[in-house]
């Protein structure tokens, strides 16, 4: 069965922003979705997230994986511990390296590139030219460079969600005909 696993950046839960949006866009069409609450809610950390989604995820070849902020190297992470090949990857304002003010303990001091990208069909990174945390499109093309895929650069759509910056971002249709293409 068609399911996706969306995973939610720093000081965020299944509720903010798109992601009750793309969900329910999702079952309609016949996706079977989880968003799931993350431990560490504001200061996520691997060693106890990655074990959390690889308990609680379903990994099949017809997964997608959607990762938002801080959920992009969580997202990471899967991918490079799991033992099936998935669909897709989508990393939404997505980031590898440590950044000023972002939720850094979600990091992996490497990543085995290779692994991960053994391990997913097809990777997408969407990463703003105006990003204000710093996932932006430098991040992009740092994870584009190691595994390939495509980068798609919207203009002016900051981190495609902010409570701090004022961005509501309540729908991402774009992201929901990513998903079913």
């Amino acid at each position: 069965m068609k399911n996706v696993t969306i995973l939610h950046g720093a000081n965020e839960t299944p509720k903010s922003f798109w992601l009750p949006y793309v969900k329910k866009e999702l079952q309609i069409k016949g996706y079977d979705v989880w968003i799931p609450q993350l431990p560490g809610k504001n200061d996520p950390d691997i060693k106890v997230n990655l074990p959390f989604a690889l308990n609680g995820g379903k990994f099949t070849n017809e997964t997608i994986i959607v990762g938002r902020s801080a959920g992009c190297p969580l997202a990471l992470s899967l991918l490079e511990h799991i033992n099936i090949r998935i669909k897709m990857v989508i990393l939404v304002a997505g980031y590898v390296t440590p950044l000023p003010g972002a939720a850094n303990r979600i990091l992996q001091n490497n990543y085995n590139w290779k692994r991960i990208r053994q391990n997913v069909e097809e990777i997408i990174f969407i990463n703003s030219d105006n990003d204000p945390w710093g996932c932006d499109i430098k991040q992009g093309r740092l994870m584009l460079d190691q595994l390939g895929g495509m980068l798609i650069i919207p203009k002016g759509e900051g981190h495609f969600g902010s409570d701090t910056f004022n961005q509501p971002y309540k729908m991402f249709p774009f992201l929901v005909r990513l998903i079913q293409k």
